[in-house]
């Protein structure tokens, strides 16, 4: 199921892409004086991160190997905190606050244009379920820029079944002007696609049985048109041909106009 407004195309303005100028409004939360800047320890973790470091021992020795690189846009006259201390910033920060300023920078990194796919999609963390307070396994709902290979954002639920609920949210943080949002059937929802047109955005559902009139419509209109092979109706198509994991797929598309009669 494909929605949107046809022809319409935007092309969004690039900006900038320095960590600094994003989260320069981070609230500290230490209240003695300082000795390294906030700045500086968010920049030199955002960094580090990306080249292997998974902790704050590897990221404490990474930014002390490239103090010179990081010399060139960050005051470096305090040095670097050592493992400890950015352990104790980033414990204390607000999650929430910190959340949305590395948001928006990643939304600059991504940089939106006419027709670039933005995938969501749920998946159930693994070995996330605590047995030992019997609590749920953390299911957590994501979108990915497939061109850029970015995650843009995620939001985390207790069950599957709440995918439903943690789409808008997930979709009120992205900038998805001109873009074009795909969803599984548990996303094909009158709600969700009123808010991706909303922000400016077209959507690719995919329906199944949890929207059974919908669902048998779409089934009958093809198997009527695909008997004369939809020469009477404008039809675009598509073929496409993949090896992998042992076998061969082959896909049709067929892409026609939604009737009126639809439910």
């Amino acid at each position: 199921m494909v929605g949107g407004w046809p022809g319409e195309i935007a092309v969004a303005e690039r900006r900038s892409v320095r960590i600094a100028e994003y989260f320069e409004s981070l609230t500290d939360p230490r209240r003695r004086e300082v000795t390294y800047p906030l700045v500086n320890i968010v920049v030199m973790a955002l960094c580090a991160a990306p080249g292997g470091a998974d902790d704050f021992v590897a990221i404490a020795d990474w930014a002390r190997e490239k103090k010179q690189w990081l010399a060139k846009c960050l005051d470096m006259s305090s040095g670097v905190p050592s493992h400890d201390r950015f352990n104790a910033v980033f414990a204390a920060l607000n999650p929430a606050e910190f959340e949305k300023y590395l948001l928006s920078w990643i939304a600059a990194l991504h940089e939106a244009t006419s027709g670039q796919v933005i995938a969501i999609d749920g998946k159930t963390l693994r070995r996330s379920f605590d047995a030992a307070s019997s609590k749920a396994a953390i299911h957590m709902v994501s979108a990915w820029a497939t061109a850029n290979h970015i995650s843009l954002g995620q939001v985390a639920t207790d069950e599957k079944s709440n995918e439903i609920t943690a789409i808008p949210k997930l979709l009120k943080i992205l900038e998805i002007q001109g873009c074009l949002v795909t969803i599984d059937a548990a996303g094909c929802q009158r709600e969700i696609a009123r808010r991706v047109v909303e922000q400016g955005g077209d959507y690719v559902f995919t329906v199944k049985r949890n929207q059974r009139k919908l669902h048998d419509a779409i089934r009958d209109f093809f198997d009527q048109h695909l008997e004369d092979d939809c020469r009477s109706i404008p039809c675009r198509r598509h073929t496409s041909r993949e090896k992998g994991h042992g076998r061969r797929d082959e896909r049709y598309y067929y892409l026609a106009a939604s009737p009126t009669t639809f439910p």
